[in-house]
């Protein structure tokens, strides 16, 4: 399988989150699984795709051009794909992942997060969404989901979409047990004007 990490592209982070980056690495090659990234040389990109490396497992960077050109790129990637914009990329990783695992990051990961979550509740994505939350990072977020749902500006049945997790070995399960339930369709009502 390959697993896609969205996580930050920051070195300046505390080193924990480091750590996590390397215990994840460390199951991907022990699962043979590979790794997909958006190839980057910094932050926990790199520190995931270098352990990969060490490892001697494989991994697949996806680049957009104006950072390619930037030689933000990592070289310790396996393979690299180059694409002309975000939006590409974006695509491309979602193409290519069979599970997504969002590690602690900052604009670029929320925006990469809610594209997954948006793709599996109109029913276009398939595959498991994982909320690494350690020392409860995404506490806020889950927050506001749930207000989301309080209000009904999404329906409940959501909550499905994604799993939250703050143990590398429940994430790796998680994935590798992981069975596709569909969500329900019909997911506004336009007669009463609200969620079910």
């Amino acid at each position: 399988m390959n697993i896609c990490f969205f996580c930050a592209s920051s070195g300046a982070i505390d080193q924990k989150y480091f750590g996590i980056a390397r215990e994840f690495a460390k199951e991907l090659v022990k699962n043979n699984w590979k790794l997909v990234t958006g190839g980057s040389k910094v932050g926990l990109m790199q520190e995931l795709i270098k352990t990969v490396k060490e490892l001697k497992g494989e991994s697949i960077g996806v680049i957009p051009q104006f950072f390619f050109s930037r030689q933000i790129a990592s070289e310790d990637n396996t393979k690299l794909i180059v694409t002309k914009d975000m939006a590409e990329r974006k695509k491309v990783i979602i193409e290519n992942s069979d599970a997504f695992v969002i590690l602690p990051g900052g604009f670029g990961t929320m925006d990469e997060l809610f594209e997954v979550l948006t793709l599996k509740q109109l029913g276009q994505l398939k595959k498991p969404i994982i909320i690494f939350n350690p020392d409860n990072f995404y506490d806020g977020i889950i927050k506001q989901f749930e207000k989301f749902f309080t209000d009904k500006f999404s329906r409940s049945q959501n909550k499905q979409s994604y799993f939250v997790s703050d143990k590398v070995q429940e994430t790796i399960e998680y994935i590798a047990n992981y069975e596709h339930s569909d969500l329900d369709s019909y997911w506004f009502d336009v007669t009463k004007k609200v969620f079910g």
